[in-house]
C-alpha cells in the first residue's frame, strides 16, 4: 500500500518558488518531487525552497531527488535551501550528511530572508 504523498508549488518575488511537501516521499512518490522541482527550474525559479513541515517521512530514494537538481541550480546562480523539517526526516538528512551541504531553516520565512530581498 503507498501511503499518501502530496505537493504543491508558489512562486515568491526574485525567482523564488516553495515546494510544500506533505505525507510519504519515496520510491513511489519521488518522481512526483523530481518532476515538480524540474518544472519548477525550467520555469525560472533559481532559487527554491523545498518545505517540509508536512512531511511525515523521507527515504533514500526522496533524498536522492535533491542530489540530482543541487549542482545545476548551483551553477546557474541559485541554491536550494530546506525548511521546517520534522525531528525524524532530519534525523534521516543528518545521518547521509546533507547538513554539510545544503541550509536547512527552522521555517520557510527564516529560508526566504537568507535568500536576501528580492530582485
Amino acid at each position: 500500500m503507498t501511503k499518501d504523498f502530496a505537493l504543491t508549488t508558489t512562486s515568491h518575488p526574485g525567482d523564488v518558488c516553495v515546494i510544500s511537501l506533505a505525507g510519504y516521499l519515496d520510491a513511489h512518490t519521488a518522481s512526483r518531487l523530481e518532476e515538480a522541482m524540474q518544472t519548477a527550474i525550467s520555469g525560472g525559479c533559481r532559487k527554491v525552497i523545498v518545505d517540509f513541515a508536512e512531511l511525515e517521512y523521507i527515504s533514500s530514494a526522496g533524498l536522492g531527488v535533491f542530489m540530482v537538481f543541487i549542482e545545476s541550480v548551483r551553477s546557474d546562480g541559485g541554491d536550494i535551501k530546506l525548511a521546517a523539517m520534522k525531528a525524524k526526516v532530519f534525523t534521516v538528512f543528518d545521518l547521509l550528511g546533507f547538513p554539510v551541504l545544503f541550509e536547512i531553516y527552522p521555517t520557510v520565512p527564516e529560508a526566504l530572508e537568507a535568500f536576501g530581498p528580492a530582485a
